[in-house]
């Protein structure tokens, strides 16, 4: 029997070293750098920076010469005729003679080349192209910076729920070492029922509390595991100090200031605002004429056979030049110019939204960051008063002075004391994290 426990004891240490083993240890920079390698959304955004670049190639492509091929087989079931009407030099019959065109096979090939010489809207096609791209990257800018701050405030949740489980650790400890004190004295007779009970009714509460800890602790990690792309069953943890650090009021000034113009949605509204214009352009470019350079040469014959190599193919070459344009459209040209300045003066209107909106939104986090600040400040001596009242109220009890109520109040208040702690500093940590984001203080 004493070596199935040894065995249990070994295997229950072995099992737990290699599952401490096996999890992933992440600091708040490796979370965010390793969320950047993964994350589905980075990489569909990288895709659309691709995309983009392949759309440079695709307007420049309009710029080139365009050459084509041309191939036709024509199997002549029934040939069609050339109807000569009587006359003494050609029909001397009085009849109308029909004589078959051509031959059963006919073969057609050709080779055209096309040069736009000018036209406004390649130019301008290649200038939107490049913009676009500019577009892209910006957005790529916006993606990862929300995610840093998503990840920012799952790894700042984890730190939390941890601190919330140790809280809840020792809130059951005590109310466990507390009951088992109780009920020796009550055992003796020395400890009335009714202290009995309410230290058996404070254990009983606060073991939820711990459960619920340590769930909202699992959910967190999990969390985390979506927004790195991890396996959902490979442990991982945090490490970290859960802990504010004040910043610099210059600082934030500074970034406050910079904060609209180097925000990603605003520059890609911008260059959204950019695009509309050149699209102005174009529409208005319908009003010009477009001129191309083109030549094209064939190769043609018939033949009643498939003897190919005694084909007698008939050649031709020409080159020209093409000339468009269009004289009247029904005034839809000028309807569509219309629809783009109006495009333009939305995306206008937006961007400027955008702005006042990022405004009050970096109002808000420096005013969130401020009070969690003090909140802080405050719990801080309040844990320190908490602490003092626990320790006279046990001294009181110990010594049979004080109550059993007065006990489980002051430990209650000593738990509620280092939750809302913990919870201001979180707030901070949450509220610094949005501001970096706003003022894109960091650029992933």
């Amino acid at each position: 029997m004493k070596y199935l426990v040894f065995l249990l004891l070994v295997s229950s240490f072995l099992l737990s070293a290699q599952n401490k083993s096996d999890t992933l240890f992440l600091t708040l920079d490796d979370a965010i750098k390793k969320a950047l390698d993964k994350n589905w959304d980075v990489q569909i955004s990288h895709k659309d920076i691709d995309k983009s670049q392949s759309q440079i190639d695709e307007a420049y492509a309009n710029a080139f010469p365009k050459i084509d091929f041309k191939g036709t087989y024509t199997r002549n079931i029934k040939l069609p005729v050339l109807f000569i009407p009587p006359d003494p030099l050609f029909n001397p019959t009085n009849q109308t003679l029909q004589i078959e065109l051509g031959s059963k096979n006919s073969f057609d090939a050709a080779i055209t080349m096309s040069q736009v010489i000018y036209n406004q809207k390649v130019n301008t096609a290649i200038q939107i192209a490049g913009e676009y791209s500019n577009y892209s990257k910006e957005g790529d800018r916006g993606t990862r910076n929300d995610l840093a701050l998503n990840v920012k405030k799952a790894f700042y949740s984890i730190l939390l729920m941890k601190k919330l489980v140790d809280v809840s650790q020792a809130g059951y400890d005590v109310a466990k070492a507390n009951y088992d004190n109780v009920k020796a004295l009550f055992d003796k007779g020395v400890s009335s029922e009714y202290d009995f009970l309410r230290a058996e009714v404070q254990l009983a509460n606060s073991e939820p509390v711990l459960i619920q800890a340590r769930n909202d602790l699992v959910m967190a990690r999990n969390y985390i595991k979506n927004l790195l792309a991890l396996d959902i069953n490979n442990p991982i943890d945090v490490i970290g100090d859960f802990k504010y650090d004040e910043m610099s009021p210059d600082l934030v000034n500074n970034k406050n200031i910079e904060a609209v113009d180097n925000f990603p949605l605003v520059k890609q509204l911008g260059i959204q605002e950019s695009l509309l214009a050149k699209n102005i352009t174009i529409q208005r470019s319908d009003y010009f004429p477009s001129l191309a350079f083109f030549g094209q040469y064939d190769f043609q014959t018939q033949d009643n056979s498939f003897d190919m190599k005694n084909y007698d193919w008939a050649k031709s070459f020409a080159v020209g030049l093409q000339l468009n344009y269009t004289l009247f459209d029904g005034f839809s040209r000028g309807a569509r110019i219309e629809q783009a300045i109006i495009d333009k003066e939305k995306i206008g209107l937006t961007k400027r939204k955008v702005e006042e909106g990022l405004k009050i939104q970096i109002m808000q986090a420096g005013l969130k960051m401020e009070e969690a600040r003090k909140r802080i400040k405050a719990q801080e001596k309040n844990l320190e008063q908490a602490d003092k009242t626990i320790k006279i109220a046990q001294t009181r009890y110990k010594n049979g002075v004080g109550t059993q109520l007065e006990l489980i109040d002051t430990q209650a208040a000593f738990t509620f004391a280092q939750t809302n702690y913990a919870q201001a500093i979180y707030d901070y940590l949450i509220a610094k994290a949005e501001w970096e984001n706003a003022v894109s203080f960091e650029n992933y």
